[in-house]
């Protein structure tokens, strides 16, 4: 497919359909990606936490732009079904030329999404002024429109991840706020981190007025659970990253410590692990 072609289905996927909830098993490097391409499916979505742990950086605004852009493009080469990028806050300053320039380079090296949050990537208040916030999605859609391709653009909130507000509706309304004020900007759906409360996120999905994407991982609700309440979009995060992270880790303890092989048994064979690489898209 052309990257426009990619871009139309993506736009597909994050709407609701007989896929909803678009399920994305975040990717961080071109093995993992074809990993869970292979397994199904629809739509790859990066991790910057897997990207910048695999490139030997803490998470949290460690990459250049040009480092994580070329983790992207890799990952785009190795697939066929759509991807769209983790770009954190958007890199350099953060500033609205910024999130263009970063969205231009998303387009070039492929893909057909992004995913930008409020958490500042510079230090500063706990969160990006919403008007300010507003000025870097109408950039961010701004630099999509010239480039010709259908962008989708997903905007994290990170008011539960940041324990925002003194109270549980606080929280939810400032998270309202934000939600409405990204979209009228430019964004098209809503991404709320650690959101796992049934009751909570029945309330998001009615009261944001755009899809709804949730992190899912050991103790989110499942995922039958998280369709029937109406999310639109569910994502993993790092937690598959974290999770091949602790294997290795326990697999090589127990290489260096018993001298067993046991965590070793059950590998991909190396037939099956080269056939991911043999025909590029």
């Amino acid at each position: 497919m052309t990257q426009q072609q990619l871009a139309a289905e993506f736009r597909r996927l994050n709407t609701a359909g007989p896929h909803s909830p678009l399920i994305l098993a975040n990717a961080w490097d071109c093995m993992s990606a074809r990993l869970v391409e292979e397994a199904g499916a629809l739509a790859i979505a990066t991790t910057s936490a897997g990207v910048s742990w695999a490139l030997g950086h803490p998470d949290g605004h460690g990459l250049t732009r040009d480092t994580m852009i070329e983790a992207v493009r890799r990952m785009v080469q190795s697939v066929r079904v759509p991807v769209t990028a983790d770009v954190e806050s958007g890199y350099g300053a953060g500033t609205p030329d910024d999130v263009a320039e970063t969205v231009t380079r998303v387009i070039e090296a492929g893909a057909v999404g992004v995913n930008f949050e409020d958490s500042p990537g510079h230090g500063g208040a706990t969160l990006v002024d919403i008007a300010y916030q507003q000025s870097r999605f109408a950039s961010a859609r701004a630099a999509a429109n010239s480039a010709g391709v259908d962008v989708w653009i997903n905007a994290r909130i990170d008011t539960y991840l940041k324990a925002v507000g003194d109270d549980a509706e606080s929280r939810f309304d400032e998270t309202v706020r934000r939600a409405k004020a990204y979209v009228a900007a430019g964004a098209e759906s809503v991404f709320v981190p650690l959101v796992t409360d049934t009751a909570t996120i029945e309330r998001l999905v009615a009261a944001v007025d755009a899809p709804l994407n949730v992190l899912a991982g050991p103790g989110a609700p499942q995922i039958e659970t998280l369709r029937a309440l109406g999310v639109a979009r569910v994502s993993v995060g790092p937690w598959l990253a974290r999770s091949v992270m602790e294997h290795i880790r326990r697999a090589t303890n127990e290489i260096m410590t018993a001298g067993t092989y046991d965590a070793l048994k059950t590998p991909i064979t190396s037939k099956d692990a080269n056939a991911l690489f043999a025909a590029r898209p």
